[in-house]
C-alpha cells in the first residue's frame, strides 16, 4: 500500500483543472477500491462518492481540482502539467481523506460515512452545486471538511464557530462613450477618469450602504481601457471580486452594488452595463460541529492541538453544504515550523506532508464522534 506522501505526490505532479479531473479520479476510485469499498464517479463526470456502511449521516469531503498557475515549488514532484499546478491544497485535502478512508475501512464506526471527493471547488458556482443536484447529501446530519492553512504551523488545526469564509462573487464593469482626443476631455465622456471614479469610489460608497458588520468588501484585480497615450477611448472594463460574511447581505449584493456602479458612471455621462456573477455564499460553521473538529484533533495529537483561528474572505464552495447540513471547515496547519509562509494561489505554494497524516486522522476521529 502507498504512503499518503507517495499519493499526494503523484497527484501534485498530475494536477487537473475543474471538471477535468479524469486522472484524479481514477486514481480515488483505485485507492478506494483497494481497501475493499465501492466507490462510484459522481453523475457531474469527474469526482467519486464512497459510503462506508449503511444510511451514511455523517458526510467528508475533499476537493480535487487544481488552478491555472505554474509550479515553482522546484521540488521533483513539481506539476508536469504546463500552466497548472495544486497551489490551493487540494492534492492534500484529497490524500488526507484518502488517509481517514483506510482509518476507518480497518475500524468501521457504529454508524454510515459518506466520503466525497469532489470536483471543481475553483469553479464558480464550485462543484458542490453538482453535489446536491445529485442529491447526495439525503439522509446526511453533518459534514466535515479541511482546508490548508499556510500560516498555521504543522500540528495544528484552525477552528472557529460561524462564518470561516466568505461568500465571493464576481463584477464585470463595463463603460463606454463616444471617445475623443485627450485635448479635448470636455467635449466627450472621459473615459479613463469615469472608470478610475468607479474603481476608486466604489469600496467607499458601499462602506456607507450596507452594514459594515457585514464585511462586504469589493476590490479590483483588473481594468483595462485605451491603447494611445493621446486618445480618449471608447470602451473600458473593470473586474473585481464581491466578498461578504453575511448571507443576506450577499443575498442583497448584486442590487445593492449593480445600483452603486451606475450612479458612479452617470456622474460622468459614461454608458454602463454590469455584469454580476454570484459565486459561492460563506462557510458558516456549526458550533456542535466545530467542536466535534477540535475535540478530534486535542484527542488525537493532544491538548492545544485545536486553536482559535480568525474569518477570512476567501471564497469555498463547501459554503453550499453547510447551508443544507450542520457541518464545519477547520484548517490544517502546513507550515514548517519556522519555515517560510508559502501562500495560498501562489506558484510557490508547498505544504509540510506531516499535515497528511493529522488531516486523515482528525476527519476519521470526527466521523466517528459526530452526535
Amino acid at each position: 500500500m502507498r504512503s499518503l506522501v507517495e499519493i499526494r505526490r503523484t497527484l501534485h505532479a498530475r494536477p487537473e483543472l475543474g471538471w477535468a479531473e479524469v486522472e484524479s479520479t481514477a486514481l480515488v476510485v483505485a485507492e478506494l477500491a483497494a481497501l475493499g469499498l465501492a466507490p462510484r464517479p459522481l453523475a457531474s463526470g469527474t469526482g467519486a462518492v464512497c459510503d462506508l456502511g449503511p444510511s451514511p449521516r455523517v458526510l467528508l469531503r475533499a476537493d480535487l481540482d487544481a488552478l491555472p498557475l505554474p509550479d515553482l515549488t522546484g521540488t521533483p514532484w513539481a506539476s508536469t502539467v504546463p500552466e497548472v499546478c495544486h497551489a490551493c491544497g487540494h492534492d492534500a485535502h484529497t490524500t488526507a481523506l484518502l488517509g481517514a478512508a483506510r482509518l476507518l475501512a480497518a475500524d468501521p464506526p457504529a454508524h454510515g460515512v459518506r466520503l466525497l471527493f469532489q470536483p471543481a471547488e475553483e469553479v464558480m458556482p464550485g462543484g458542490a452545486t453538482a453535489v446536491l443536484a445529485e442529491g447526495l447529501l439525503g439522509g446526511v446530519e453533518r459534514a466535515f471538511a479541511l482546508h490548508c492553512d499556510p500560516s498555521l504551523e504543522v500540528g495544528h488545526l484552525g477552528v472557529r464557530t460561524g462564518p470561516i469564509t466568505a461568500a465571493a462573487d464576481q463584477l464585470d464593469v463595463t463603460l463606454t462613450g463616444p471617445g475623443g482626443h485627450t485635448s479635448r476631455p470636455h467635449n466627450t465622456v472621459d473615459l479613463v477618469a469615469a472608470l478610475a471614479h468607479v474603481v476608486s469610489e466604489l469600496p467607499a460608497v458601499l462602506s456607507r450602504t450596507v452594514d459594515p458588520r457585514a464585511s462586504l468588501s469589493v476590490v479590483f484585480g483588473a481594468v483595462h481601457a485605451g491603447s494611445a497615450v493621446n486618445a480618449i477611448p471608447r470602451t473600458g472594463v473593470a473586474r473585481a471580486t464581491v466578498r461578504c460574511l453575511d448571507i443576506e447581505v450577499w443575498t442583497s449584493a448584486e442590487k445593492v452594488v449593480t445600483r452603486a456602479v451606475e450612479a458612479l458612471a452617470a456622474a460622468y455621462g459614461a454608458g454602463v452595463e454590469v455584469t454580476y456573477t454570484r459565486g459561492v455564499p460563506p462557510v458558516v460553521n456549526d458550533d456542535a460541529c466545530a467542536r466535534v473538529l477540535a475535540a478530534a484533533a486535542d484527542a488525537c495529537f493532544g491538548p492545544g492541538t485545536a486553536v482559535d483561528t480568525p474569518q477570512s474572505l476567501g471564497g469555498e464552495d463547501f459554503g453550499w453544504l453547510t447551508q443544507t447540513v450542520p457541518g464545519a471547515m477547520a484548517r490544517l496547519g502546513v507550515r514548517t515550523p519556522g519555515g517560510p509562509h508559502h501562500d495560498l494561489h501562489q506558484p510557490t505554494f508547498d505544504i509540510d506532508e506531516r499535515a497528511l497524516d493529522i488531516g486523515a486522522a482528525v476527519l476519521a476521529a470526527a466521523a466517528r464522534t459526530a452526535p
